[in-house]
């Protein structure tokens, strides 16, 4: 029986993430979202922390990581997301690329100053 459930709760786990997820979005940091109950880390991309801080080229300090965070939320404005993907991460975060018409989340993080193609698992973003 224990056996069973273990074949059925590593099932599941699998088939959440090889599905596409399509909803609406909470979003946690710039590189995380929420679609129901899935927690998902945009694929790719590496985004300040959220208590990090940078500076203008005036030098005025700023709180970069929550700048990124409301980039993505402007981005995504409360429409449905697509997110693919087919890994988790050791968070047990399904990694993905996400979509909001027209754009490719991940990519245009990137485009827009806000996140740096994360080399360590991907180059797609580099250009």
């Amino acid at each position: 029986m224990l056996r069973l459930f273990v074949v059925l709760v590593l099932f599941f786990s699998i088939s959440v993430a090889m599905a596409d997820l399509i909803g609406k979005a909470r979003v946690v940091d710039s590189d995380t979202i929420w679609i129901g109950e899935t927690k998902i880390r945009l694929h790719g991309i590496d985004t300040p922390e959220m208590k990090q801080t940078c500076r203008t080229s005036k030098g005025k300090k700023q709180l970069c990581g929550q700048l990124a965070k409301q980039a993505l939320e402007k981005l995504l404005r409360g429409q449905d997301v697509t997110c693919k993907g087919d890994k988790l991460d050791r968070y047990k975060r399904l990694i993905a690329v996400c979509y909001v018409v027209p754009f490719n989340i991940n990519e245009q993080m990137v485009t827009d100053g806000w996140a740096l193609a994360y080399l360590k698992y991907s180059e797609d973003y580099v250009s």
